[in-house]
């Protein structure tokens, strides 16, 4: 891959994007990791008048925050804070008051809340912007689902979707992203200590290699098939029953 030509790419795709969607730029979550600190780079060269990172905690890290506001001021990019904790705690006792989940599930049900916040957050201001929600999700993640439906897989323009994780630290490095977000664990910032490949139950660098090449250990392939069919859903409009007219 020529870092510097699909990075040109990529930005001359944005502004075709934005021009026939009739906007004027974009809108994209800044976590403090490495997916969107790639993307809001490259949007802000597409649009540098145009481009807003959003920083969106919700009961999240400190130094997640901290590492995205060094990072978008390093880099010019304009950015808001939008604090998700009281709107959270706030539905949470809500929904909880009807259906309580103890374990991973549990967890794993209060934990998605948070990514569906931030896309209503993200929309709001796109909206408000005349602009297009630009998701950060890499081709390793959208091809097992490795996301929250109408979460962080609910945007307009999905920059690095066509980009393997691998393919995604060239970029980094080309574009000279700081070290404390290129070292930084995957991590969705979902709980305390959450990182991606735990999560999966798989590396990274595993899954690339068998979406690039087709080979690997024959238990990472099954859980890869498994999660690929799993996760179709995630990756189809909703289907709609064509009921016959005779």
């Amino acid at each position: 891959m020529n870092p510097e030509t699909v990075v040109d790419y990529l930005v001359d795709w944005l502004r075709e994007q934005v021009a026939q969607a009739g906007v004027q730029g974009v809108v994209l979550g800044v976590s403090g990791g490495l997916d969107s600190a790639v993307a809001a780079v490259i949007a802000h060269r597409a649009f540098p008048n145009n481009c807003m990172a959003l920083i969106l905690p919700c009961e999240s890290q400190v130094n997640d925050r901290l590492d995205s506001q060094m990072f978008l001021e390093e880099f010019n990019i304009p950015y808001r804070i939008v604090e998700l904790d009281n709107a959270y705690r706030l539905l949470l006792t809500h929904f909880e008051s009807y259906i309580k989940m103890e374990g991973f599930r549990g967890r794993l049900l209060r934990a998605n809340i948070k990514p569906r916040l931030r896309m209503i957050t993200l929309y709001y201001s796109a909206q408000g912007r005349n602009s297009l929600v630009l998701g950060t999700s890499n081709k390793s993640e959208l091809s097992v689902g490795y996301s929250t439906k109408h979460g962080d897989a609910g945007v307009d323009l999905q920059l690095l979707g066509d980009l393997l994780k691998t393919e995604v630290y060239e970029l980094a490095r080309y574009l000279k992203i700081p070290d404390y977000i290129i070292n930084k664990t995957p991590s969705g910032g979902l709980w305390e200590g959450q990182s991606d490949e735990e999560e999966m139950g798989i590396t990274y660098r595993d899954l690339d290699l068998y979406l690039s090449t087709g080979q690997g250990d024959p238990e990472v392939v099954k859980k890869i098939e498994t999660m690929r069919q799993t996760s179709e859903h995630k990756r189809r409009m909703p289907p709609i029953p064509i009921i016959p007219r005779d």
